[in-house]
């Protein structure tokens, strides 16, 4: 057990490191960024306790808006993407119980289930965060746009990252 809560904290630096120095910096047309640091949200054990997903959420977001100087609005996003959660994950396993510290992963979700948690999540956070950012509906279609694509950005390097992390992660 406490050997998986080291994986995570690793997971933690790594994922706030990659972010900001090479995601951050990657702006496809102007347009697109992704979120990769969400993943680490994602990832939890389906069991973690909900103070802990949401203060972990809170810190990880923090520490994004330290360094991209935006005023909360990923602390904001992170946090309610990890509120909406625990609903996700009973809505995907058809209200299933897991027992233990299981990990999401293909394994244990299956493909399509760990794809539409993901995507339903990232999809919520994205919203949040772009909505908190421009902060108006005067640009609503551009906005839901750059969400739109963003969200399938964030969604293929999140799926890469579930794939990279199945063997560290799982029991």
């Amino acid at each position: 057990m406490l050997r998986m809560n080291w994986r995570f904290v690793f997971l933690f630096a790594g994922l706030v490191l990659v972010q900001v120095l090479i995601l951050n910096n990657m702006m496809l047309g102007g347009y697109a960024n992704p979120q990769l640091y969400i993943l680490f949200v994602l990832i939890l054990p389906v069991n973690v306790p909900g103070w802990l997903l949401l203060a972990s959420s809170f810190v990880l977001g923090l520490i994004l808006d330290a360094f991209s100087d935006s005023m909360a609005i990923h602390a904001a996003a992170t946090v309610f993407m990890a509120f909406c959660r625990p609903a996700m994950i009973r809505f995907v396993t058809g209200n299933t119980v897991m027992q233990g510290q299981e990990v999401p992963s293909f394994s244990v979700f299956g493909g399509f289930s760990l794809i539409l948690y993901a995507l339903a999540l990232i999809l919520l956070h994205h919203a949040v965060l772009f909505f908190l950012e421009i902060f108006h509906f005067a640009e609503f279609v551009q906005t839901l746009s750059r969400i739109v694509i963003s969200a399938g950005l964030t969604l293929v390097f999140t799926i890469i990252g579930f794939a990279l992390l199945e063997r560290s992660f799982s029991n």
